[in-house]
């Protein structure tokens, strides 16, 4: 990784340094040889503190934290259901991703010191609904991280009251409201003027554009452009598998390829397999093209919230404009019903409507015609204008 040193003097290089993007888009550093842990430097890269950090965990000193080592769950305790849960087939045909993350806030609850105990060792069957609701209170700072508790506990005693298991016989979490949203259009999305300012950077012929043009003219999601590829083109069209949700159901795109599409690829140097690879050759993982791609966003100088899903907002977008039905707009960007399209075709209805109503603001008198003035004659006179 090549970083500019915060003096000006210059530009380092530093093996085994990586950038990682979490969950909420925000980028991490990273060093990490292969076949070990990753360790988090959290100095600001370029830093003379930076450069420490680097060089005490390039000569070992520095290590990554050790998972915690935990006794065996004792039975019908709340870290023994997980494990259980861990272990079915319903949080096995989980994705990945979804995976990771529900294990993450499930373990962080176990672990939760309660009166000098660790949650997890608490018998599960008297979990209450008000239990819940301190667990939810506990981040109301964060409505997205304690609505996410509720989902978890409503999924993991969803699972253990199914009477195939019967590990439970009521549901404690079904009863607590998620918290309203500080952020209820999730992503940013971009505006036309967001991406005249990328483009003006980032010239047909660069990665950094091809990037752009792949999610803008594809409306595919990052886990997705990273599979793109000449061997998914068919007849004029990119032919291919959408990854999220593909355990449960395998939903497949044929997406014309469009002509400000087809002009980039032509004009950019690609990868054999897939368009977009690293300097090395390789494709990119999904978060290290998410970090990638932040980073050709702040060459660009476009807002720094603004990252790879924002452009699926804005295809989105641009397609109810032009007239897109919902069930449209609900194929090409791989949703499971309308709702989400509906978002973006009520917004533009409205819009419309808006503009329609607006000059009936005038009321009657607003929409009568001004009458003509009189024409005066040289001399003087008032005269009456022939027909």
């Amino acid at each position: 990784m090549k970083v500019r040193l915060a003096d000006g003097t210059g530009i380092r290089g530093y093996k085994f340094v990586i950038e990682d993007v979490d969950r909420h888009g925000n980028v991490r550093v990273y060093f990490r040889r292969k076949g070990q842990p990753k360790i988090r430097l959290h100095a600001k890269p370029g830093a003379v503190e930076f450069d420490r950090e680097y060089q005490s965990a390039f000569r070992g000193d520095l290590r990554a934290p050790r998972p915690a080592k935990r006794d065996p769950a004792a039975p019908d305790t709340m870290r023994w259901l997980c494990q259980q849960y861990y272990a079915s087939a319903a949080y096995q045909a989980l994705g990945n991703s979804t995976r990771k993350v529900r294990r993450g806030i499930l373990d962080g609850i176990c672990d939760r010191d309660v009166e000098g105990k660790r949650a997890g060792t608490f018998r599960y069957a008297v979990l209450q609904p008000h239990h819940v609701a301190r667990l939810r209170d506990e981040k109301a700072a964060l409505p997205e991280s304690a609505n996410g508790r509720i989902k978890a506990l409503r999924q993991l005693f969803t699972w253990a009251c199914d009477p195939s298991y019967g590990y439970a016989h009521h549901n404690p979490a079904r009863e607590v409201p998620y918290l309203k949203s500080r952020n209820p259009d999730g992503f940013k999305a971009w505006t036309e003027a967001d991406v005249a300012k990328y483009e003006a950077r980032h010239p047909v012929g660069t990665k950094a554009r091809l990037a752009l043009d792949l999610l803008l003219f594809t409306g595919v999601r990052r886990s997705d452009v990273v599979k793109l590829g000449p061997q998914m083109e068919r007849d004029g069209k990119l032919i291919f598998a959408e990854t999220k949700g593909s355990s449960r159901t395998v939903k497949t795109h044929e997406l014309p390829i469009l002509a400000p599409l087809r002009r980039s690829i032509d004009a950019t140097p690609t990868g054999h397999l897939v368009y977009l690879v690293t300097q090395f050759g390789h494709p990119h993982t999904v978060k290290g093209f998410g970090a990638w791609f932040k980073r050709r966003c702040r060459e660009a100088g476009v807002d720094r919230e603004l990252s790879a899903h924002g452009l699926r907002k804005l295809g989105a977008q641009r397609c109810a404009e032009e007239g897109a039905s919902e069930h449209a707009i609900m194929a090409l960007f791989g949703w499971a019903s309308t709702k989400q399209a509906a978002l973006y075709t009520k917004k533009v209805s409205r819009a419309r409507l808006e503009s329609e109503a607006a000059p009936l603001l005038q009321g009657r008198k607003g929409n009568e015609s001004v009458p003509l003035s009189p024409v005066i004659a040289s001399g003087g006179t008032i005269r009456a204008e022939n027909a």
